[in-house]
């Protein structure tokens, strides 16, 4: 009785602390407000979603302490117990995502793809419905978007403007539309009031998040918070989006001419675009995780699959500076617009980038240290892996965790020599052995997580997309994605060394390193054509 009394106490306790912070927040939009008519309708709405939350956070938190309270930690009753209050939880979650809307969609998103950090009822329910299902605005909205930031309903800016959305997301939405001039073009416009509500609603959540960790210490998510406070007034700029496609774009121009061609960004309307609203290219396309549709263009996805995964090496390790939201939506799919075919007649792919709003800058340091445990990882050199961990602050007892992280293969299978070492068999067995680790392993999971560079967890959220993205591709085990991580780390580091050589025989050392590399990295391939090859003639 004593236990209960103090789980309900906890539960009141969190229900009220944040039902009488509404207030505040409430007063905190109106202030913050670019437009004072609508203020006094945000201040009924931001209470309403502060009450969502809190109830929400709070019921989450009863159901887990009462549900489980007496039960045995190693028995199957609290196991069938625990897996049906994580599904409840879950759907208690997503609902009040969608209600709330956008940073609560965002974060839905980041904790649909912490395969790592979450139970898996949480990524089942989340992953997909984050993405595909988010709520849209009525056109009435979107006409008030457009007219605010363009001076005009979409009728007298554009020539067409299809009133459906072609797409939805937490912060926008897409619409199809065609200009005075003839040309087609997607416009991303901005759902209303989202800059309003958003400083409300994030000191929202921060307050839950920080209540929820006081009264319950084992649950510690107040770096994805954060995190997101970092990133969301990027992404709701939508001219720092355009700014950040361009600079994309000539890096590669500059820094990886060899793939520059197979990389694209639709282009920008700058005279329709501004902070709210962005008017760009409309590119037609599949969906990366199309296949069907990818068929019918005639391009073989494993030639796509190489692709991704040769992009965003570059953009990590050479660039430094990363498209952190690569899930299946922002990847688009085309025939290379210059007809060049590969080997046997097979159409070349062009792969699009989308929504260019969350990007992150590696300065030098980071990036050269990244590449290094990358190349380490890929080749099973335990030495490396541990040095350039701790660099990251990963210490002694962090840094093989965070190799399984990174890589989400146990540390034996880390540093096993084998060609095949990191590939995922994508079995139930797997994903079970993953779980398993995530579970037993939180509370130095979360510990790791605070102590990781801030960057370095966008860079855990795009492995955790590309994983995605090249399982749907191949669904089958493949290692040939780490093959291209470890080639191109190593040319980023041979570069960078190239680079700082002052001397003939520094160059010569590196140059010879090179070769030793470039070797190394054809045995690897050669070995993993024999396993393919061995696999075809005797799939069982």
């Amino acid at each position: 009785m004593v236990v209960a009394r103090s789980i309900f106490g906890a539960k009141s306790k969190l229900a009220l602390t944040a039902f009488a912070l509404s207030a505040g927040a409430g007063v905190a939009t109106i202030a913050n407000s670019d437009d004072p008519a609508t203020s006094l309708k945000l201040c009924t709405i931001v209470p309403v979603r502060l009450f969502r939350l809190s109830v929400t956070a709070a019921t989450i938190a009863f159901d887990y302490q009462y549900s489980l309270l007496g039960l045995s930690e190693d028995s199957i009753e609290r196991t069938r117990v625990k897996h049906e209050v994580h599904t409840r939880s879950a759907r208690r979650l997503e609902e009040l995502c969608f209600k709330n809307g956008g940073i609560y969609i965002k974060l839905g998103q980041h904790i649909g793809q912490l395969e790592y950090l979450v139970p898996q009822e949480y990524i089942n329910t989340l992953r997909e419905s984050m993405l595909n299902r988010c709520p849209t605005s009525s056109y009435d909205q979107v006409c008030q978007v457009v007219k605010k930031e363009l001076g005009g309903p979409p009728e007298e800016i554009f020539e067409e403007f299809d009133p459906e959305p072609i797409a939805s997301a937490s912060l926008a939405q897409v619409h199809v539309a065609r200009t005075h001039q003839g040309q087609k073009v997607a416009v991303k416009v901005q759902h209303l009031h989202m800059t309003d509500t958003a400083a409300a609603d994030y000191a929202t959540v921060e307050l839950i998040v920080n209540t929820l960790h006081w009264i319950f210490p084992s649950f510690d998510y107040r770096w994805l918070v954060d995190e997101v406070h970092d990133s969301l007034p990027k992404e709701l700029d939508f001219l720092n989006e355009a700014n950040n496609s361009i600079k994309c774009m000539d890096n590669f121009r500059r820094l990886s001419p060899h793939i520059a061609e197979y990389v694209y960004a639709p282009a920008v309307y700058w005279n329709l675009s501004t902070s709210k609203l962005l008017t760009m290219e409309f590119v037609e396309g599949a969906q990366v995780n199309d296949l069907k549709s990818i068929k019918k263009l005639g391009i073989n996805p494993h030639d796509i699959a190489r692709l991704v995964s040769r992009t965003f090496a570059e953009m990590m390790f050479k660039h430094g500076f990363v498209h952190c939201d690569p899930h299946a939506a922002n990847l688009i799919i085309r025939t290379l617009p210059s007809h060049k075919s590969g080997m046997f007649g097979r159409r070349k792919p062009q792969l699009v980038l989308l929504d260019h709003g969350l990007y992150k800058q590696l300065d030098t340091s980071t990036r050269t240290n990244y590449a290094a445990l990358w190349k380490a990882l890929v080749l099973a050199d335990a030495k490396g892996i541990k040095e350039n961990c701790m660099k990251f602050g990963a210490g002694e007892d962090l840094y093989a965790l965070f190799a399984g992280i990174l890589t989400m293969r146990p540390w034996n299978r880390v540093i096993d020599p084998a060609v095949d070492h990191l590939a995922i068999q994508g079995n139930a067995s797997d994903h079970s052995e993953l779980q398993m680790y995530a579970s037993q392993y939180f509370p130095q999971i979360t510990e790791l997580l605070h102590k990781l560079p801030r960057v370095i967890l966008l860079m855990l959220k795009t492995n955790d997309c590309l994983r995605a993205v090249n399982n749907a591709l191949i669904q089958r085990p493949s290692v040939e994605s780490f093959i291209i991580i470890g080639r191109v780390s190593s040319e980023a580091l041979i570069e960078e060394k190239i680079s700082h050589a002052n001397s003939l025989f520094t160059f010569l050392l590196v140059y010879f390193e090179q070769i030793s590399l470039e070797a190394r990295f054809l045995i690897m391939q050669f070995a993993l054509w024999m396993l393919q090859l061995r696999a075809a003639f005797n799939p069982y």
